[in-house]
């Protein structure tokens, strides 16, 4: 029998309503968290959950009966927000949000896929190596789990990572690194009606400085974005600090560097000439990586994909995911799609035969894998 004929495709799906169905902003993953300790136990799995900070990720492992090195598999238990009263449809080819809220298929699909995957191991006693999941929380705030995952207790040095959108197919073997950054502008304070020429308005010069510093489509690689402008109090008074909030997210690291002095280098000489002060702030949110494609894991993956009947397309992406954070590591992560469409918005969904085909992709990955070297 195939792996694909293996899946039980309608348990399939009324695993991922199941789990649809539990609301789990970031941060407050507890209940699913809960959820899916309860079925991985079942189904043989020796879980723990490693708590930091604000909340917690959970770490399941079962030994394997070949030999072969530990498979990490990974996905995130956080949705982004609005969930809260979460409305769906299971139509004849597709699951899909009917209401203002996400689905969350960003990212219980991929949860789904891998509770089923491990439900046909232990159903079937098919042979495979030990298996280490990893679900983070909070990835949509910055992949904070994943930023707080106490790696020592980590053995595998391979994870398939299940969270990209797009039919199921795609192989991200690019991502870019991640620099957010705050400017405090500070002025000065003066009654607007009675003295203005004495205040020195921090929206002004905040306002000049975001006309000059780059902003969108860099180049191929590279983005620009202000996000958020804050600052003011009141309208009858100069406003004395205004805060910027921006982001650069660049595959060459030399560009990144250079975007990022032309930004601060021009907010502070527009700052000086205006007599304002200017502060910033920044932080590398996760660094970048690039997958050969002479990589050993990359070539079995795509082999994986051939043998399930699905075409493999290598690309690039804009966007971070755990497996950027797991590359720092020394883990080599590959991000794969599972099926998941319009994420982030009400119109999400997911095709059903992409949430079968990403199981069976997962499935035979966790069979095959002894197959490759892992030097």
């Amino acid at each position: 029998m195939t792996s694909v004929s293996l899946i039980n495709r309608d348990r399939l799906v009324e695993t991922f309503v199941d789990l649809v169905r539990i609301n789990s902003p970031s941060f407050a993953e507890k209940e699913l968290g809960d959820c899916l300790a309860q079925r991985l136990g079942g189904i043989g799995f020796d879980v723990r959950f490693q708590q930091y900070d604000r909340s917690f990720n959970l770490i399941a492992m079962k030994k394997g009966n070949k030999r072969a090195s530990p498979l990490m598999l990974s996905a995130h238990m956080d949705t982004i927000e609005p969930t809260e009263g979460i409305a769906f449809a299971v139509e004849k080819d597709r699951i899909r949000s009917t209401g203002d809220t996400v689905l969350g298929a960003d990212d219980k699909s991929a949860l789904a896929q891998i509770l089923e995957a491990a439900t046909v191991l232990q159903e079937n006693r098919i042979s495979h190596g030990d298996i280490e999941i990893v679900f983070t929380s909070a990835e949509e705030r910055g992949l904070h789990g994943a930023r707080n995952l106490d790696f020592k207790g980590i053995r595998s040095c391979h994870a398939l990572v299940l969270d990209s959108g797009g039919n199921v197919g795609n192989i991200i073997v690019g991502a870019p690194t991640h620099l957010r950054y705050t400017m405090t502008v500070t002025g000065k304070s003066a009654h607007a009606g009675i003295e203005p020429e004495r205040g020195i308005s921090a929206i002004r010069v905040a306002s000049e400085i975001i006309t000059k510093v780059p902003d969108g489509r860099i180049d191929e690689d590279t983005t620009a974005n202000i996000g958020i402008i804050t600052g003011g109090t009141a309208t009858n008074v100069v406003p004395k600090e205004v805060v910027i909030c921006g982001e650069l997210r660049s595959h060459n690291r030399k560009t990144l560097d250079t975007i990022k002095n032309m930004i601060f280098e021009t907010a502070e000489r527009i700052a000086t000439k205006r007599h304002a002060r200017v502060d910033v702030s920044k932080d590398v949110e996760y660094k970048a990586f690039r997958i050969s494609k002479g990589e050993p894991f990359l070539k079995f993956l795509k082999g994986v994909f051939v043998d399930s009947s699905i075409e493999p397309r290598l690309t690039k992406t804009g966007g971070g995911s755990d497996a950027n954070i797991f590359h720092q590591h020394g883990i080599m992560a590959i991000n794969i799609s599972n099926g998941m469409q319009k994420v982030h918005s009400p119109e999400e969904f997911i095709l059903i035969d992409d949430l079968h085909k990403g199981c069976a992709v997962v499935l035979q990955t966790v069979i095959s894998f002894g197959k490759i070297s892992t030097k």
